[in-house]
């Protein structure tokens, strides 16, 4: 997928514990940042298990925030800011967890507390320095870093970041790189679930026939590929209210939907990720989102964000009429050639 990303490792915990932890002798974490030039804002942070979704809200003030967690191990989870940027965090028990930076700079902030959080630290740094950097450049840089730190949970986020979630994959250089790992990360359930995700991703690939889905829309009527867009190209945009840059993408899906509401060989469906029913559709009756709506209520746990290996938002798929997937986070020039073609035929 060609946008920056939510990290996978923010949906299963390096551990296989939640941020609120999976035993009782939890333990306060304090997560504080000073970051100049963020003003008032609302982040927010993502941490789960598989099983349970938390979304937590942190508040700031003037540039500044402090959040308390409780976790009873180290679990994964990520930092995301309206702005779009996405920064992952290591959380471990009884831990002072310090971001210091420029709301100028987000990619490049400073984390303090735990080994984890100050080497991605370093490796961003080194990005920096480097000035501007050609493509591959990023990607070179966190193979050598992986292969150098075969015992840093860090090389599992920058597997997953410049290797598994990227539009053609090479799969033979992600099974390389984990088998370099060290006993402790191959162990790691992380892994064990990259490889599970991975496979998934062969299966979604572009030719690949589009997962099988049956959803619920507001009027609790099952909504399917197959029924409501049979022979014809489905756009399927997912999203949440509680994700910012999924909001501020409406706007274009407007101008997709006011151009192609007549075709007879184009169809578009929303998929949220919301957790609560009143907020999903507040944002769809403020936002005029007037095509088709479903959700299911569970979140990125839901079947269908497994299915389709939903990690970041937003993100859409095209289906061909045939349902073979004919691309992934397709722009608007992409699509009206690919309608305009279909048209032709």
């Amino acid at each position: 997928m060609n946008k920056r990303l939510i990290w996978l490792a923010c949906i299963i915990a390096l551990t296989g514990c939640s941020l609120t932890g999976c035993g009782n002798k939890v333990q306060e974490t304090h997560l504080r940042g000073e970051i100049t030039g963020l003003g008032n804002d609302t982040l927010y942070l993502y941490g789960t298990d598989g099983t349970y979704e938390r979304i937590d809200t942190i508040l700031v003030k003037e540039g500044k925030f402090d959040h308390t967690l409780h976790v009873d191990t180290i679990v994964s989870a990520v930092l995301v800011f309206n702005r779009g940027i996405y920064i992952p965090l290591f959380l471990t028990k009884k831990e002072d967890i310090m971001i210091q930076g420029s709301a100028d700079a987000l990619e490049f902030l400073t984390i303090e507390g735990s080994t984890p959080n100050e080497e991605y630290t370093t490796f961003q740094q080194t990005l920096k320095a480097q000035g501007k950097l050609s493509d591959n450049a990023p990607t070179a840089k966190a193979e050598a870093f992986i292969r150098n730190h075969p015992s840093s949970l860090v090389s599992i986020y920058l597997l997953n970041t410049y290797f598994v979630q990227k539009p053609n994959p090479d799969y033979a250089k992600i099974e390389s790189l984990i088998e370099g790992m060290s006993g402790t990360l191959q162990d790691n359930p992380f892994i064990g679930q990259l490889k599970e995700n991975v496979g998934k991703m062969k299966e979604i690939a572009v030719g690949k026939t589009a997962p099988y889905f049956r959803l619920p829309n507001a009027k609790k009527e099952m909504i399917t590929r197959t029924e409501q867009f049979k022979d014809k190209y489905l756009l399927i945009h997912f999203w949440a209210s509680w994700n910012e840059p999924s909001m501020k993408e409406q706007a274009k899906l407007r101008k997709i939907n006011r151009d192609y509401k007549k075709s007879k060989t184009f169809g578009m469906l929303g998929i949220s990720f919301d957790l609560d029913k009143a907020a999903w559709e507040k944002a769809i009756k403020q936002d005029s989102l007037t095509w088709q709506q479903v959700c299911d209520f569970k979140g990125l746990n839901s079947e269908v964000a497994h299915q389709y290996g939903i990690v970041n938002l937003p993100s859409n798929v095209l289906i061909e009429p045939n349902g073979k997937i004919a691309a992934w986070n397709v722009s608007e020039e992409e699509l009206k050639q690919l309608v305009k073609k279909q048209d032709a035929n």
